[in-house]
């Protein structure tokens, strides 16, 4: 796929009449004539005409050989979102395919969320649902992606970064998953030029010097093997040879650590053949040929990837002392291994994501069942992230079943995937015949044997949701505490939120709690305040995730209108600078467990006869006290007066450094030069040889003192700088 090309409507015209596929050109061109009308006036930032886009989608999705329904909504896909076009006017004039396709497509608007992750989560929520119900709404997506990364270049730097953050975390997982390489890699490829331009183009460069040589010894290899084939074989194979992408070289020069010489498979030849039995005939005469390096032989053949990549690799070495990759194929793998789920609608009339025989398309339904467990939208991307990686591991059963799992699993997943009643009987598990704990992690080629128990009412503990990797796992052990634990759910659940409410300073009447809760009830499908307790119970709601909002929503319905009730205490002059809600000037003391400033969030303890002690928020006497149900009631909201007049507090700075002569020297002129006044200085030498320095000084809040902290940061020899709680 050329990624420069702007494609016009005669190219891909011409592209369908060039083809040996049948389409109907009449409907393509229609939709190009209704998507041109209704984009006419509208721009890309690059300054092109907006249809440009469209079409180039069009063009890609033909490349992939997709049928005329998806060419049609591809050119349709954003007239919804960004014009005036209705849905409805789609399904008049194209068919309800074409509309479910482009609704499919197109992102949500109006929808209540805290964030702008949130609202990401939601939209992509929507498109794997929807590719649940027909997976050329993801196909689509992957092209409409892979052609505004191709044109991100006209973006700002920070857009092109989220962009690209988004398509390395979740697209290209996606394309991967439903084996398209060809998308997959060049949106990998484009994303880390922007995320690491500086890396990408050392990358550049070293392969580029480089280049002549590389070409020459893989032209070299790829005529020794033909001459070797052509001897075998009447019809000689194709040799191709290909050089690992710059990305491919990123992750193993600098995730794993090594030189670009120690990378085997940057070289590459790919030999494509008819049958099975030839891959192996090849994989003879490429070992006889050259000398195979040890353990670097994969047989994806016997042994599939999860996307249903076939193919041989093994790496070998010839007499000039290169290693490089050899990938035997037949030609059905080959289309497999670079179209993917799009190689169906290349030669068949096409499939559609209802076909439950195909393994491919199995970790949607798996995604789309956490979901119905859980409700929290960014656990969408979090699944995509975990579940769709790149490496897999696979292990076997004790009967020589083999099971695939993403990187990081444990044995928990394992039993859940051999099936939903042996996670939940499960009492240990044994690996190559040693017993190892839950929380171990699997690798390839080993061989787990689950041991379950036969006791009525036994099941998975909820400690399991923080151990187990996958979103089948974790879905199936929400499922049975959801149905099993409806009670203990309850309980859990109502226990957790009023500590979170009483560690979050929320207090909310009981009579109200119904109506406080009321959004969240709802966007979670709950009817009672017992079935959202359960929810909490069983990990079906993230309370971490619901309680910013709800502090919001508390400040704004409570404090706010408390605070207007007693506006006239809240302008009350004060000695110490702090008044206390609900009784205003008050004998207040300043803990020196956290030495509090203005600019700090501050909360109150009500002491026996010495007033109020005030703390800072993140305080751990205060987070430690106020799980304790016999103290939570004597923390009390306190806030920072309108100041008249400079308070001045004291405040101890740690600061280490490399020792050397005039260290204190340039500490105190630093300070002295910003007018700061310096109570206490005491110095000491580490065991490491490093010197430490504790000075008091008197300052008037959180802003200056981190104005202070920069200051002393620059001096030369300091290694750190950091606000003690003394």
């Amino acid at each position: 796929m050329d990624n420069n090309t702007v494609y016009t409507i005669d190219a891909l015209i011409q592209k369908i009449i060039d083809g040996e596929k049948q389409y109907d050109l009449s409907k393509i061109v229609l939709a190009y004539e209704k998507a041109e009308k209704f984009h006419h006036e509208q721009k890309r930032e690059s300054g092109e005409p907006y249809i440009t886009h469209p079409v180039s989608v069009a063009y890609i999705l033909l490349e992939l050989g997709m049928d005329t329904d998806t060419i049609c909504a591809a050119l349709l896909h954003d007239v919804v979102e960004d014009t005036d076009c209705t849905l409805d006017e789609i399904r008049k004039e194209f068919g309800g395919d074409v509309a479910m396709l482009v609704n499919g497509v197109t992102k949500l608007k109006n929808i209540p969320t805290n964030s702008k992750e949130e609202q990401k989560a939601e939209n992509i929520r929507k498109i794997i649902l929807a590719m649940a119900e027909d997976i050329r709404v993801i196909i689509i997506k992957l092209c409409d992606r892979l052609h505004n990364m191709r044109t991100l270049g006209f973006c700002n730097d920070t857009k092109k970064r989220n962009v690209s953050l988004e398509t390395m975390n979740i697209y290209a997982p996606i394309a991967h998953r439903l084996g398209i390489s060809s998308i997959k890699e060049e949106l990998e490829e484009l994303s880390f030029k922007n995320l690491d331009p500086y890396a990408y183009e050392e990358i550049e460069q070293q392969m580029n010097m480089r280049k002549d040589a590389r070409e020459r010894f893989v032209e070299n290899i790829k005529e020794k093997i033909r001459a070797r084939l052509s001897e075998d074989f009447d019809k000689l194979p194709q040799v191709d040879g290909r050089v690992k992408s710059n990305y491919g070289i990123y992750k193993k020069v600098y995730r794993d650590g090594k030189e670009i010489d120690q990378i085997y498979d940057r070289y590459a030849v790919r030999v494509i053949v008819n049958t099975v039995t030839e891959c192996y005939n090849v994989l003879g005469i490429i070992h006889d040929m050259f000398k195979p390096i040890p353990n670097r032989f994969k047989d994806y053949i016997s042994t599939p990837k999860a996307n249903m990549y076939q193919s041989l690799h093994t790496t070998v070495i010839g007499r000039e002392g290169l290693p490089f990759e050899v990938q035997i194929r037949t030609w059905e793998m080959h289309q497999t291994a670079e179209y993917g789920i799009a190689a169906h609608w290349k030669y068949k009339e096409g499939i559609k994501g209802r076909d439950k025989d195909d393994n491919r398309l199995a970790w949607i339904r798996h995604i789309i069942e956490s979901q119905l467990e859980s409700d929290d939208a960014e656990e969408i991307v979090r699944t995509i992230k975990s579940d769709l990686a790149p490496e897999d591991v696979f292990a076997f059963t004790p009967k020589g079943d083999m099971i695939t799992l993403p990187v990081g699993a444990t044995v928990i997943d394992f039993a859940y995937a051999i099936h939903t009643q042996v996670g939940h009987k499960m009492c240990g598990a044994k690996v190559d015949k040693k017993m190892v704990s839950y929380d171990y992690q699997i690798k390839t080629g080993e061989i787990i044997e689950i041991l379950t128990t036969s006791v009525v009412g036994h099941g998975p503990s909820r400690s399991w949701l923080n151990i187990c990797k996958t979103s089948e796992a974790k879905s199936k052990i929400r499922s049975w505490f959801k149905k099993e634990r409806r009670e203990e759910n309850i309980f859990e659940g109502k226990n957790e939120l009023e500590r979170e409410f009483r560690r979050n300073l929320i207090r909310v009447p009981e009579e109200d709690l119904d109506k406080f809760l009321a959004m969240d009830m709802r966007r979670h499908n709950c009817d009672t305040l017992d079935d959202f307790f359960a929810a909490i119970g069983y990990g079906g709601i993230a309370l971490s995730k619901i309680l910013p909002r709800l502090k919001d929503e508390y400040t704004k319905k409570y404090i706010k209108e408390k605070q207007e009730s007693q506006h006239t205490v809240k302008h009350v002059k004060t000695e110490s600078g702090v008044i206390v809600d609900d009784i205003g000037n008050c004998v207040v003391k300043f803990s020196q467990c956290c030495n509090p400033l203005p600019g700090d969030d501050i909360i109150g303890f009500i002491t026996r006869g010495h007033g109020v002690s005030i703390h800072k928020t993140d305080c751990p006497n205060y987070l430690n006290s106020s799980r304790n149900p016999d103290d939570a009631a004597r923390w009390i909201g306190v806030h920072w007066a309108e100041q008249t007049k400079t308070n001045y507090f004291k405040v101890t700075i740690d600061i280490v450094a490399h020792n050397r002569i005039g260290l204190l020297a340039d500490i105190s002129t630093t300070l002295a030069e910003i007018r700061i006044p310096t109570n206490e200085l005491t110095a000491r030498e580490l065991k490491n040889g490093n010197a430490n320095i504790m000075v008091t000084i008197s300052i008037a809040g959180v802003e200056q003192l981190n104005g202070v902290m920069n200051k002393l940061k620059k001096i030369n020899s300091v290694i750190s700088v950091d606000r003690t709680g003394k």
